[in-house]
């Protein structure tokens, strides 16, 4: 059995960035699993149920993905896979000084490895925070997301949310 790559994050909402990230590694691993985190220190605009449901939808043509939901530590969630790689996308330097204590950290408490996967240029300008802003403000975020996502995006903020 070969490598799982482990994509983590909270994914509200999944942006084509993410599944840039989870196609290549998809690509690169025998296995993906994009794990969805419950973080109650974040107030997500999307449950936990409904970013799984989204990711489950997007990833649905990747072959070897599979998505699933967990809370408390990153490293406790990947022992409980054998074989498995923390594979995280970063878009600046700024990214990069998080994730790397991240990796450290993960490494540390459950000599879990990190590879870093440098984010396609097309995307480099994309996070969950700036499409809900510009949902919220009834910008368009097509071709940001995907569609389903998108229809989400306009039900939960209103006729003018993530349409213009």
């Amino acid at each position: 059995m070969g490598l799982t790559a482990l994509c983590p994050g909270t994914f509200d909402p999944v942006t084509n960035g993410h599944l840039d990230i989870i196609e290549r590694a998809s690509q690169t691993f025998e296995a993906v699993v994009v794990a969805v985190l419950e973080n109650p220190s974040k107030q997500p605009m999307f449950s936990l149920e409904e970013r799984v449901a989204m990711l489950e939808k997007a990833c649905s043509g990747i072959p070897g993905v599979e998505v699933a939901a967990f809370s408390g530590l990153l490293v406790d969630f990947a022992r409980e896979r054998p074989q498995v790689v923390i594979v995280k996308g970063l878009r600046a330097v700024t990214d990069y000084e998080f994730e790397i204590q991240m990796a450290q950290m993960n490494h540390r408490l459950g000599a879990v490895e990190t590879l870093f996967m440098p984010t396609n240029p097309s995307w480099s300008f994309l996070s969950s925070s700036l499409v809900k802003e510009v949902a919220r403000f009834g910008g368009d975020v097509d071709g940001l997301v995907p569609e389903e996502v998108r229809a989400q995006l306009r039900e939960r903020l209103g006729p003018t949310g993530g349409d213009r």
